[in-house]
């Protein structure tokens, strides 16, 4: 026994004993939730779990756009601390269940700010799990943490005459109450629900509430709620509030669990996840979650900034999708009814059009077993809804941008070997969902092999779109054997051909005649394109860059019009869209039809290229500051550009089983992979100057290919670049 016991402890020492040294190093210090706070970046910064249910959040109480997330920078007003947010979709809705701790006398502007105090940036913190914040004119110390399905605050207080508000009458952004309600359970617990309307119809919220010091009285304040249009009574608003004598550091803790069921589903969410009234050890635990799932990636450096943008960008990517079913698998479904997982947890949030990109991708090395969960979530969201999500949260699909690209979500799983979904009911729904003849053109694209511009919007996108969408059909289809299948979506994946016009060389707006639209520019914006032009959509062939190749003209032509993206500026008379930012030449970092094009000079043999510029987004468009993002978050898909870059690699086409490499930021990155082996990329020679790779080894032999294979990063390969100051040749075939 002692022998093996000194044989254990010498392999263990061996190993670096890996596990335990990922578990116990602190990747969340170089967290910082300010970053993209403030610009466009839409993010919030309070507490939240990986794919927790709950975001705990203070807002400002001010709407805008600048303010979608609750939170914005330079506003120095806190009105509120609710317990759903969204994370830089630039569309704003949730703000539920919004607690507010005062003294008396209040301060009260009128709507929509209401009840709100002043804050100091100099008296507040955050951290992946936590957040702090002192309420200037109450001088309240206010400390937010979470678990899954739970918030927990902690409020400390001066001597005074103090209340809780809690708020379920405010409306913020697209957000407005339906009908509330508010009951005292007891002198420490309260229960109700939110409904409500905006970007997701027909929200539902319950919750159940505890505070750790009985309140003294209470008082229920209700307002009607009348329907704009028809001027009919459609509910109740509530705001209640609660009374308590403090005295000096008197400590007050609210444990607050949320369900899309029921008050009672919200119960049993308390009761497993928030038990005990210990802050300190909630803030731990949460800060162990962030830990576990921040060290699957392991990067080491000298440069605290490429640090903390790196886990601060892994952190943004795991604030969504978000747990939609309670600890007991009940969730509220689409068709509005209660519903039940057989041991899967049912998922919400999804910005498909985003995140199908580059944040899918990288859960199915981080996340595995939530990709599979994800899947049956979108497949629980086609048997009740009759299709597979576009943008859905909350139960609703808000039908927000454009494809369906849940499909290359679900074919990538498949295609990787990734859980235990049926792939015959999954495919049924692909194919279901990509011929709905009467939404969005779908008919029109299958009869003319593209949307004639007159008879739908954003035609050109949604054609480009749809052909990626059918070839992940394809592809899934003949893994499966189902050949007929498989043949007729890899000729709808080739209807991008339909829309380029030789004489213009661009994606080009077409009518049913087969016309070309008169006065094309492809520098100018308009309702053909979605939030893009016509240079930024032209590459969104990601399923065949060679075939885009050939109508280019060739390798030549092809990379002289590479060149002219991202040096042809808008002038500077340009009224830009909001959309459009982080612009280098055409290219627009800030939105997601650009991501994949830096990388496409692979494809013309100019690799050097792609690491200049993906260098110069990853040091310019990255900031740790408030202002560090350059667009919209859009539910990690920013961040996971990012994350993918900083290794050294991305998915162009993010089915195609292939990453390309563009070039490292750190000296040394570690993936720890599911099947217990770890990837390894080294640079030793990386630097702000030397970005440019000169050679490639996987395994210590010399590589000749311009990409990753999935396979080769789940083997646990081990990849070498040797790094200068200068372009290095071309080292792949």
């Amino acid at each position: 026994m002692k022998q093996i016991f000194l044989l254990t402890l010498i392999i263990c020492v061996l190993q670096g004993c890996a596990s335990e040294k990922r578990l116990k190093a602190d990747y969340v210090k170089y967290v910082n939730p300010f970053i993209g706070t403030d610009f466009t970046g839409n993010t919030y910064p309070g507490a939240q779990v990986p794919f927790g249910m709950v975001q705990l959040s203070p807002d400002n109480g001010l709407p805008g756009w600048d303010r979608i997330a609750g939170y914005f920078y330079p506003d120095s007003t806190i009105a509120g601390f609710s317990h759903t947010h969204l994370s830089g979709t630039g569309a704003g809705d949730l703000y539920d269940i919004s607690f507010m701790p005062v003294t008396h006398p209040v301060k009260e502007a009128p709507a929509p700010l209401g009840i709100h105090s002043l804050f100091s940036h100099n008296d507040e913190a955050a951290s992946a799990g936590y957040y702090r914040v002192l309420l200037k004119d109450y001088n309240i110390n206010v400390e937010l943490t979470a678990t899954e399905r739970c918030g927990i605050q902690k409020y400390t207080f001066p001597k005074a005459d103090a209340s809780v508000y809690l708020n379920l009458a405010k409306a913020m952004n697209w957000d407005f109450t339906t009908n509330s309600k508010i009951e005292v359970v007891d002198s420490v617990t309260i229960r109700g629900y939110r409904y409500s309307e905006g970007w997701a119809r027909g929200q539902r919220i319950y919750f159940v509430s505890k505070f750790s010091k009985p309140f003294e009285g209470y008082k229920l304040d209700t307002t009607s709620v009348i329907n704009p249009a028809d001027k009919k009574w459609m509910g109740t608003a509530y705001v209640a509030r609660f009374d308590f004598t403090t005295q000096q550091n008197d400590e007050i803790l609210v444990r607050t669990a949320i369900s899309g069921v029921s008050m009672e589903g919200a119960e049993k969410n308390l009761l497993a996840e928030a038990s005990h009234e210990d802050f300190d050890r909630y803030h731990r635990e949460a800060a162990d979650r962030w830990n576990r799932e921040l060290g699957k990636i392991e990067v080491e450096g000298s440069n605290v900034d490429d640090l903390t943008n790196f886990y601060t960008a892994l952190y943004h990517s795991m604030l969504a999708p978000t747990i939609y079913s309670d600890v007991d698998g009940g969730y509220y479904g689409p068709d509005k009814k209660v519903h039940q997982t057989d041991g899967w947890v049912n998922y919400s949030t999804f910005s498909l059009w985003d995140t199908y990109r580059a944040a899918h991708p990288l859960f199915t090395f981080t996340q595995p077993q939530r990709v599979n969960d994800m899947v049956k979530s979108f497949l629980a969201f086609y048997d009740q809804n009759g299709r597979l999500p576009v943008w859905n949260f909350f139960a609703s699909e808000t039908d927000m941008m454009i494809g369906y690209h849940s499909v290359p979500v679900i074919v990538d799983a498949y295609m990787k070997g990734i859980g235990d979904f049926n792939a015959e009911h999954a495919l049924e729904a692909c194919i279901a969902t990509a011929n709905m003849d009467d939404y969005r053109g779908i008919g029109l694209y299958k009869s003319y092999g593209y949307i004639p511009y007159e008879k739908e919007g954003e035609s050109v996108s949604k054609t480009l779109e749809y052909a990626f969408d059918d070839y992940c059909i394809s592809l899934m289809a003949e893994k499966m054997g189902k050949k007929e299948i498989a043949e007729t979506f890899r000729k709808r994946s080739e209807n991008y051909r339909n829309l380029y016009n030789p004489e213009s060389g661009f994606m080009q707006p077409r009518d049913e005649k087969g016309n070309f639209i008169n006065g094309f520019d492809a520098k100018e914006y308009t309702t053909h394109i979605t939030e893009s032009n016509g240079w930024q959509y032209f590459w969104y062939v990601p399923q065949n860059i060679e075939g885009l190749i050939g109508l280019t003209g060739g390798t030549d032509r092809f990379a002289q019009k590479l060149d002219s993206m991202f040096t042809y500026a808008p002038d500077a008379k340009d009224d830009l869209p909001i959309f459009s930012t982080g612009m280098i030449g055409q290219y627009a970092h800030g939105n997601e039809p650009s991501h994949h094009v830096i990388y496409l000079f692979n494809a013309v043999k100019q690799p050097w290229k792609t690491q200049e510029y993906t260098a110069k987004v990853m040091h310019e468009l990255y900031l740790n500051t408030p202002a560090g993002l350059c667009g919209n978050e859009d539910c990690g898909q920013m961040s996971a550009w990012y994350v993918f870059s900083a290794m050294g690699f991305y998915p162009v086409n993010p089915n195609g089983l292939t990453y390309e490499i563009g070039t490292p930021l750190f000296p040394k990155v570690s993936m720890q992979l599911a099947n217990g082996k770890t990837f390894t990329v080294t640079a030793p020679a990386v630097s702000r100057e030397n970005k440019y790779i000169q050679s490639v080894k996987v395994n210590g032999q010399p590589y000749d290919k311009s990409y990753l294979t999935h396979d080769l990063i789940l083997s646990g390969a081990s990849v070498e670049f040797t790094m200068g100051a200068t372009p290095g040749p071309v080292w792949y075939k």
